[in-house]
């Protein structure tokens, strides 16, 4: 999981834009995130510090220490010492036997980049040299589930890749590799390039990105 710039996200020209994450979490159905939130301090006492909160965090840390060669990095504080286990021996486990099976070349991307088309910026996981020599896009995901939102920010994150990269472009798929929170379960969902699906989530997020001016203008923020 790439952070976001400490200085965020700027064009050439030095224009400050959105990152692909705010614009799509601007217009997101809060609805689960709202419930979860009730259900957390319903009885009066909120219990948001979790240690399973951090086993995602922990996976992504583990996939991109071992992508990039790197010493695997401490687990977090306040994760049980079976927990860890757990996630290593399920999610993380799970991960390099997708990787062993996939026949795909994975480079982390460590840079970030910037559409000067759209004005919005981003930094996916990795990309992917399939075995057939087409590239894909290669996005982690800590969650209970798939969600819409994964195809979206998936599809921004082609065009970002394709602008950046045009003697390169994604002809291959966009692989979301999701694994549970609390690091039981594991999970491919892959998009060839001209899914219906993906396509219509690169429209969706286009309407994102031009809501996303209109809205600050109506929110007087402009």
């Amino acid at each position: 999981m790439c952070p976001t710039p400490v200085k965020g996200y700027h064009t050439t020209a030095g224009v400050s834009v959105p990152g692909t994450t705010t614009i799509i979490g601007r217009f997101k159905d809060s609805g689960a995130l709202i419930g979860w939130a009730y259900n957390q301090g319903r009885d009066g006492k909120p219990r948001f510090e979790k240690p399973e909160a951090d086993l995602g965090t922990y996976v992504h840390a583990l996939i991109e220490a071992h992508l990039n060669k790197q010493p695997e990095p401490e687990p977090p504080a306040n994760i049980p010492p079976e927990n860890v286990k757990r996630a290593r021996a399920n999610a993380f486990e799970a991960f390099l036997r997708w990787r062993d099976g996939a026949r795909m070349a994975i480079a982390p991307i460590e840079v970030a980049l910037v559409s000067e088309k759209f004005l919005y910026g981003g930094t996916p996981d990795a990309s992917g040299c399939e075995h057939d020599d087409q590239m894909s896009i290669i996005d982690w995901k800590s969650a209970k589930d798939f969600y819409p939102d994964n195809l979206i920010q998936g599809a921004a994150y082609i065009n970002l890749w394709n602008e950046a990269y045009p003697k390169s472009p994604i002809d291959g798929f966009l692989h979301v590799i999701r694994f549970g929170k609390e690091g039981m379960d594991f999970a491919q969902h892959s998009f060839r390039i001209d899914h219906p699906r993906l396509q219509a989530a690169w429209r969706l997020f286009k309407l994102y990105r031009q809501a996303w001016d209109e809205d600050k203008i109506v929110s007087g923020k402009a």
